[in-house]
This record gives C-alpha cells, structure tokens and sequence, in this order.
C-alpha cells in the first residue's frame, strides 16, 4: 500500500465544505481527517455527526472520522452511517476494545484505535489482531499546530516489530506536527497514514505543500 496523505480538516475554514473538498480533491488529498471532540477526553471541542456527514455528502474521498471523546462505542453505528469509512478510537477510553473494533467492523468501517504520546505500543499487545489502522499520535491529543514529538519514530519501529511477530500488517498512522520536514522519515519509518493539518491549511500555497508532501511520502 502506498503511503496515504490525510489533510485534517481541524484548521481548515468549514463555511464551505463543499468547496473544501474540491480544493482538497484538486490538490490530490487521498482522505480526510476528520477529528471529533468531546471537550471531556480532551479540551476541546469540534463536531459531531452532521459534519462527517456534510462531508460525505460532499465528496468521494475517504473519510478518516477520529473520535477524541469518552464512550465512543455509542456512537459507532451514527459515525459510519453518516459516512465514515474509518473510525478510531482511543485506547485510553476504550476498556472493551476489542468489542469496540469489532462493532466497528460489523458495522462497515475499517477500525482504527489511536494511542496517546505517554501510552506504549505494548498496551497493543492483546487487540491488534482486531485493528485495521493504529493512529501513533505525535502530539497530545486537542488542540493543531502542536510541536512533533520524536520518540514518536521509535513507537512506528516498535509497533512495526510488535506487528510482523504477530503476522499482522495495520495501517501505520501518525497525526501531529506532520509536515514536509518530516514526512519521509515517517514513511521511511513505517507509517503509512500521514495527518497533516496546519503546514497544509495555514500555508499560503497549500496546493502545492500537498504536492511536497506526497513526493517525500513516496520516495
């Protein structure tokens, strides 16, 4: 699988998402993120449901729908049916996780569980079977134009061993403080998912960043 760039749309101006998604089609985006926040799991709050599925009424990308919130397993089945085409999770939130990625399968998605900066690769250990992406976030989860964490790199080499000894192969993701400054050491690394907010959104040629990005992505 070639290495995927994800732009999230937390940064983004959302008075028009429609066109959004054709600039973001335009520039050569292979998804998008989408984050949902509870202002409870982290301190902030984003979107819900009618957003996920504005945006799938408006485009044919995939949508990455990333739930930042406390008991998400209620709302598995409103997330997919509004146009998620994959949902994660957090480990920190999910106690049954297992159950968690599970119904998130049966109810059409790929499942995704997302690991905070402080919690190890290991906590994996049992689940990852049920895991189609795991998320590697690189900054503490809330808030964009956050600084790249870099042991971050060490946790894609050891969820990557922790992977092949299981005879897994999960889509590799990180999200935060991605940019053209480190995205080909990320997938020279393993990740195969990139979120990138901010050096797409906030720069003033974001067209031709995406273009940047996904060069370095693929050499």
């Amino acid at each position: 699988m070639a290495a995927v760039l994800a732009p999230s749309i937390l940064s983004a101006d959302l008075s028009d998402i429609r066109g959004l998604c054709q600039n973001l089609e335009q520039w050569g985006a292979d998804a998008i993120h989408l984050d949902v926040m509870d202002g409870v799991f982290v301190p902030n709050f984003t979107f819900g449901i009618s957003i996920v599925r504005a945006f799938r009424q408006a485009t044919s990308l995939p949508l990455d729908v990333h739930l930042m919130m406390v008991h998400p397993e209620k709302y598995i089945d409103s997330f997919v049916a509004a146009g998620a085409d994959i949902l994660t999770v957090h480990y920190e939130v999910s106690p049954h996780l297992h159950r968690t990625l599970t119904r998130i399968r049966q109810a059409g998605a790929r499942a995704g569980v997302a690991l905070n900066p402080h919690t190890p690769v290991h906590a994996l250990e049992a689940s990852l079977q049920w895991a189609d992406l795991v998320l590697l976030m690189s900054v503490s989860p809330g808030f964009g134009g956050q600084a790249f964490i870099p042991e971050t790199f060490e946790k894609i080499r050891r969820l990557r061993q922790l992977a092949e000894q299981k005879h897994l192969d999960p889509i590799i993701a990180v999200d935060g403080g991605v940019g053209p400054h480190n995205a080909e050491a990320l997938t020279q690394a393993g990740a195969r998912l990139l979120v990138v907010g901010n050096a797409i959104f906030k720069a003033e040629q974001p067209a031709a960043v995406v273009q940047q990005l996904k060069q370095s992505m693929q050499r």
